[in-house]
């Protein structure tokens, strides 16, 4: 055998092989590799995309608490204002209330009062007439001498 002829022969099979081994094994690998690559190269993006996602739901988050809380201090301040408007009206209508029955009682008061001085007249008349019956012994007229018993509890 002659050794150019193996070693061609040899070059060749180790060519055939080459090139055999690049498009079955190697570009197969080479293809699984890339594919990898490219997921793992998404995975790195999408997960940045979810990072900055995250910050802005978060800076959303402490905008929308920071809403909700000024609404609730708003709330709190208008029910406040309600509360002191509903007890001044409460305070008001009590004075109102508070006075009307004063007046009432003042009123009544002065009813009663002109009843008791009515009455104490009469009474005050009747004694006089009684007096005066006895000192003359003689029954005086009460309607006759109308004016003489009003000049009388005029002067008492």
């Amino acid at each position: 055998m002659n050794l150019n002829l193996t070693l061609i022969g040899q070059a060749i099979t180790f060519v055939v092989f080459i090139w055999l081994f690049q498009r079955y094994v190697y570009a197969p690998i080479n293809a699984a590799l890339v594919n990898r690559q490219k997921k793992i190269q998404e995975g790195l993006e999408a997960a940045e995309r979810g990072e900055k996602e995250q910050e802005l739901a978060e800076k959303r988050a402490k905008e929308t608490i920071a809403e909700a809380k000024e609404k609730a201090q708003e709330m709190v301040s208008a029910a406040e204002r309600r509360a002191n408007e509903i007890r001044e009206e409460a305070a008001g209508e009590a004075r109102q209330e508070a006075e009307r029955i004063l007046a009432n009682a003042r009123e009544e008061a002065e009813q009663e009062m002109n009843r008791a001085r009515q009455e104490l007249t009469q009474r005050v008349a009747d004694l006089a007439v009684e007096g005066a019956e006895k000192i003359l012994e003689r029954e005086i007229d009460a309607s006759a001498h109308s004016e003489v018993l009003d000049r009388v509890v005029q002067r008492l």
